[in-house]
């Protein structure tokens, strides 16, 4: 890769791993679900000017709910419920793992060796951490929110594996208009007007921050830099350089918030890292025949 692509890597997984700490502060100003929706309002301006992506509507809307609504508002409800950002940036990563089962269920691809070694070490770092859960400010239904928000990110990784390929920012763009109506009502039913009111009428200056720098730095900035990045690289190449975003979101949460992990938590935290990089990592080998 040229020093520059290399570079926007790594502005892209410090945006992302960053966003962590920017959520829990936006949670500190607003109920998580309506910070889900209001992310996704100043995302979706772009749609006005960038082209329709070349999806079908049924998979456009399949893409929304499962990227957009399920994954954050499950990720914001599960960080509002007892799951620091340190700790939530790791968890989610098990989207891999999710991935992989859903592309053997739906797709009938079989899991490779490497795959399925790296879940069973995972898993083990799971279940460390869901043994700790309770203490330090985590709670097992925070966890398991976290866990189902993963499960929503691999849903839409499946969902777009039939899709044609299309830009990363036009796509994130339009999908960024189907989510918000959703999750509108859906605060509407879980929060209630009462809550949503109180927290558009008292609005400062770090909630509206958090509010722009995760819908156009975490949203717009950081999937168009990675689309671009996939457009010029093979993602074999680019992928790896994901397993930085947990790295950054703990180091910024530490350095920040001051969050501490102990030994049981920091050595799940660690296999389930170990076990990412397992079965994401590219293969070695000759490549396959075109045909």
């Amino acid at each position: 890769m040229k020093i520059r692509h290399i570079l926007l890597a790594l502005f892209v997984t410090l945006l992302w791993g960053s966003n962590f700490v920017v959520i829990r502060v936006g949670l500190d100003s607003f109920p998580p679900v309506l910070l889900a929706a209001l992310r996704f309002l100043p995302a979706s301006v772009p749609a006005l000017f960038l082209p329709r992506p070349n999806i079908s509507r049924p998979r456009m809307l399949a893409l929304g709910f499962t990227w957009f609504v399920g994954q954050f508002s499950l990720l914001f409800l599960g960080m509002d419920k007892g799951v620091p950002p340190g700790l939530a940036s790791v968890v989610l990563q098990t989207q891999a793992f999710f991935t992989m089962a859903f592309a053997a269920l739906f797709l009938g691809e079989t899991p490779r060796a490497p795959q399925i070694a790296g879940t069973v070490v995972a898993l083990v770092g799971l279940a460390l951490i869901g043994v700790a859960a309770g203490t330090g400010g985590v709670t097992m239904l925070g966890f398991t929110l976290i866990l189902a928000a993963a499960a929503c990110w691999a849903m839409g990784n499946v969902i777009m594996r039939g899709a044609n390929k299309a830009d990363m920012l036009p796509l994130i763009a339009w999908l960024s208009l189907i989510a918000p109506v959703p999750l509108f009502g859906l605060s509407l039913v879980l929060e209630g007007p009462s809550r949503i009111m109180q927290a558009l009428t008292h609005l400062n200056v770090w909630g509206v921050g958090a509010v722009l720098y995760i819908a156009v730095g975490a949203t717009l900035l950081g999937y168009g830099g990675w689309g671009k990045l996939l457009k010029t690289y093979p993602a074999g190449t680019v992928t790896p350089f994901s397993l930085l975003i947990p790295v950054f979101g703990i180091s910024c949460a530490w350095l920040t918030l001051g969050e501490a992990f102990g030994p049981r938590r920091l050595i799940g935290m660690g296999l389930i890292l170990a076990g990412v990089a397992v079965t994401t990592w590219p293969r070695k080998g000759k490549p396959r025949a075109s045909g």
